[in-house]
Formats: structure tokens, C-alpha cells, sequence
């Protein structure tokens, strides 16, 4: 892993940000999704990799909740659903593998550091889905028409969200901060996700 990788939560979740706000932009909720968007060997590719799995699970699954969706509609997301939460979880372990790979050419994580019980994939994955309720949290409070009440409401769990985010940035930045330091580690944890695996879901190898 190169030298020059640099760590910051705060950076993490801004760079998140602007993602969201850009791929809002131009998004057509009627195109189909690339579900091969898995490039970038970089720590940011990642990161932003693994942010749009989110994005793309969000939106894929509000076709499921869309109350004119049809049964094969819903079959049909359902099984898009269980494709890219599998992208998703991969992303978030490969965000913690690039980190490994950079801290073990300096030795590290200390194994005699104290185990933290969340990786930063994982913390990084809470991130990306407070990113997207934090956007979706904003139009509502600028959304025309709305009932009485609904902006203050909103305003409100907005907060709650930039508080939720600020904590968990100032926590994954200190798990940096001590793992360099050698005084806490972490590692992978693998989410051994079963239902995709045709050797392990019976649904799948029992109707085979």
C-alpha cells in the first residue's frame, strides 16, 4: 500500500456528500442499474464504490414500496435487492482490507491492541446510509406542498442525523488515530452472507 494514504472520517463523509448530491442530480430512477460497479483499487474508488451500492439499494428498494408495483415487479427487485446488498458488504470489507494492507507494512494493528468491535467498513457503511437520510431528510424539508408540520419535523430528525454522523466520524477517526498508535486494532469482519450462495440457501439447492 502506498505511504501517501491518508485517513479522515470527516473526509469520508464529505466526499460522500458530494457523491450523493452529484448522482441525485441526473438520477433517472427508470434507468437500469450498473451492477457492475465494483472499479477502483484506490481507498476513495472504494469508498465511492461502496457509497453507491447504498444509493442504488435506496432507490431499489422504494420501487419495492411504490404502492403500483406489481408481483413480478417486486420479485424482480427483491432479487436486485439481494444482488447489491451482497456489493454493498463486499465494498464495505474491501475498504477494510485496503486499510490492513496499508497498517501491515508498518507493523501494525498491534495485536496486543485492544479489539474494537467495528470495523471501519462497517462504520463507513453506517456513514454512506446517514449521507443518503441526511440528503433525503433535506428535501423534505424543502418539499413543495407538504402538511403542516412536516419542515419542523423534518428539521428535527435532520439534526438528530448531522449529530448521529459527527459522532461516528469522531469515533472512526479516533479508531485510526489508536490503531496507528498501536493502542487498539481491528479487524475483518465477514459477513458470510448465505442467501446468494446456491451451496448453502436450501430455497436454492433443494429446488435444484
Amino acid at each position: 500500500m502506498p505511504d501517501e494514504l491518508h485517513f479522515s472520517a470527516r473526509e469520508v463523509a464529505a466526499l460522500q456528500d458530494r457523491a450523493t448530491a452529484a448522482w441525485h442530480a441526473d438520477f433517472d430512477a427508470s434507468a437500469p442499474i450498473d451492477e457492475a460497479r465494483l472499479d477502483g483499487e484506490s481507498f476513495p474508488d472504494t469508498v465511492l464504490a461502496q457509497h453507491r451500492a447504498n444509493f442504488d439499494l435506496w432507490h431499489t428498494e422504494d420501487r419495492a414500496r411504490d404502492p403500483r408495483a406489481t408481483e413480478a415487479d417486486i420479485v424482480e427487485v427483491k432479487r436486485s435487492i439481494d444482488r447489491i446488498n451482497q456489493r454493498r458488504n463486499d465494498l464495505a470489507e474491501r475498504c477494510d482490507a485496503i486499510l490492513l494492507e496499508h497498517l501491515a507494512a508498518r507493523g501494525l494493528p498491534n495485536p496486543a491492541g485492544e479489539l474494537n468491535s467495528e470495523s471501519p467498513g462497517l462504520m463507513i457503511d453506517r456513514l454512506s446510509i446517514l449521507a443518503l437520510k441526511i440528503f433525503h431528510t433535506e428535501e423534505e424539508i424543502e418539499r413543495a406542498g407538504a402538511p403542516a408540520g412536516h419542515a419542523e419535523r423534518n428539521r428535527d430528525r435532520l439534526a438528530l442525523l448531522n449529530e448521529q454522523r459527527d459522532d461516528l466520524v469522531g469515533c472512526l477517526d479516533r479508531l485510526w488515530a489508536e490503531t496507528l498508535a498501536g493502542t487498539r486494532r481491528f479487524k475483518i469482519y465477514r459477513q458470510l452472507k448465505m442467501y446468494n450462495d446456491p451451496t448453502l440457501n436450501p430455497a436454492i439447492y433443494s429446488a435444484r
